[in-house]
C-alpha cells in the first residue's frame, strides 16, 4: 500500500483505539519523506511524501475498518527530576556542555540513554531514573560554529 499524504493527527480526529494500525518510525525518521514500513498489524506500506518531516500522530490512512497513524518506537530513556534551581541549573549546564539533546516536559529533563550520563546523574546529584519512551518530536541537535566566529574575531582584529 503507499501512502502520500498526512490527512489528520490523531489527537483531533474521530478513530476507534482497536481499529488503529500503527506505522512505528525510529525519532530520526521522522524528517524522512520516503519509507518502507509494516504496520503493526503486519500491512506493509510505503510512505511517499512531496514534503518533508511527520509528526507523533499523524494519520495518513483511514477508512470505516482502519485507521494507519504514526508513532515512534519506545527506546530507552532517562528521566531527570531536580529538586531545585540549584539542581536544575547543574544539570543543564552538564547536559548543555556536552550537546545532549534533552526534552523539557514540566519539571522533567528527557535524555535518550546514553551510560555515561549517569556519572553526571551522580556528580550533580540529581534524581532520574531509566525508563523507556515514545518520543513525540525528533531531538534538535544544536551544533555551534566556534571556529567560525574566532576566525571572523580573529580576521577583524587583524585588519584594525
Amino acid at each position: 500500500m503507499k501512502l502520500t499524504n498526512v490527512i489528520g493527527n490523531i489527537e483531533s480526529a474521530d478513530y476507534y483505539a482497536e481499529t488503529v494500525e500503527w506505522i512505528e518510525l525510529d525519532w530520526e525518521e521522522l524528517n524522512k519523506r520516503i519509507l518502507r514500513k509494516f504496520t503493526t498489524k503486519g500491512r506493509e506500506i510505503a510512505i511517499i511524501l512531496e514534503e518533508q518531516g511527520l509528526q507523533y500522530g499523524d494519520i495518513l490512512y483511514q477508512d470505516e475498518t482502519s485507521t494507519m497513524a504514526i508513532r515512534t518506537k519506545s527506546e530507552p530513556a532517562y528521566v531527570i527530576r531536580p529538586a531545585s534551581i540549584t539542581e536544575m541549573g547543574k544539570i543543564a549546564f552538564e547536559l548543555g556542555n556536552r550537546h545532549t539533546p534533552c526534552i523539557i516536559e514540566g519539571n522533567e529533563i528527557i535524555v535518550r540513554y546514553d551510560r555515561t550520563l549517569e556519572d553526571i546523574f551522580a556528580k550533580t546529584g540529581v534524581a532520574y531514573v531509566q525508563t523507556e519512551k515514545r518520543f513525540k518530536q525528533p531531538f534538535k541537535y544544536k551544533g555551534h560554529h566556534h571556529h567560525d566566529e574566532h576566525a571572523a574575531a580573529a580576521s577583524t582584529h587583524a585588519h584594525s
